[in-house]
């Protein structure tokens, strides 16, 4: 089976190399967590892989399909999700997932089922009638979050999907993430709460200056570092080494 997410020779220059030449493989089913600090490149990589710019070199393959050479193959396949929610304020969330499932062409009665199973899901089921204009932030990025997966994604990207949500929300948003990865769907996340990616991803990038500086296991890392200790101080560790050896 191909990977889920194969990058090769990924790049991408603005005023300056902001990604630089990254090779990353992802396995289906598999959670991973992408981590770095501000301006190393991470949003710039998933907005590539969801068909949001276009890299100046390298490929991108998900599924074994050709993400720049059929783009809506791939993003038939995909769900993206970024850190400020985008949706219409004056649909309900029933009437919103009803009209996304629509542009991917979802059969009406399974666009409908799926649309009630995510909002009971995620604990909008109260909330279903109201107009989306008067929510929060977090109840939000909660409709967003069920847009992105009203057409049964196989591969989740997700920039800073908790930022901004309250404890009872980031649990209802994780709860899905988990049970999607049960169901054999792939998340690439990117998070500044290194808690959040200590506790759910099976593998970590860490990403500084545009490169992939290390990767692999939580176990894999500490070895990596030469002990025991939190993801937090791995994190620091590795990008301070990659800064001095700049």
């Amino acid at each position: 089976m191909p990977a889920a997410l194969s990058l090769s020779g990924l790049t991408k220059a603005f005023d300056r190399p902001v990604v630089n030449g990254i090779d990353l493989s992802i396995g289906a089913g598999e959670f991973y967590a992408l981590l770095g600090p501000n301006g190393a490149g991470k949003t710039t990589i998933l907005r590539m892989v969801a068909g949001l710019l276009k890299p100046d070199a390298g490929s991108i393959s998900i599924f074994g399909i050709d993400a720049l050479a059929d783009p809506v193959a791939a993003k038939r396949l995909t769900a993206w999700v970024s850190d400020e929610p985008m949706i219409y304020e004056r649909l309900t969330p029933l009437e919103y997932l009803e009209f996304v499932a629509g542009l991917w062409q979802v059969e009406p009665a399974r666009a409908r089922q799926s649309a009630h199973e995510l909002i009971d899901w995620l604990g909008l089921g109260p909330h279903a009638n109201e107009l989306c204009g008067g929510f929060s932030k977090g109840m939000s990025q909660k409709v967003a979050l069920a847009g992105a997966l009203v057409h049964d994604p196989q591969l989740i990207i997700l920039d800073e999907p908790l930022t901004g949500l309250d404890a009872g929300s980031a649990r209802q948003v994780k709860d899905v993430l988990r049970g999607k990865v049960e169901s054999g769907v792939t998340v690439i996340m990117t998070t500044h709460i290194l808690e959040v990616a200590e506790r759910m991803a099976e593998r970590i990038g860490v990403i500084a200056q545009g490169r992939l500086i290390a990767e692999g296991t939580l176990a894999e890392l500490r070895t990596r570092v030469g002990r025991e200790t939190t993801l937090e101080e791995i994190f620091l560790d590795l990008v301070a080494q990659q800064q001095d050896a700049a």
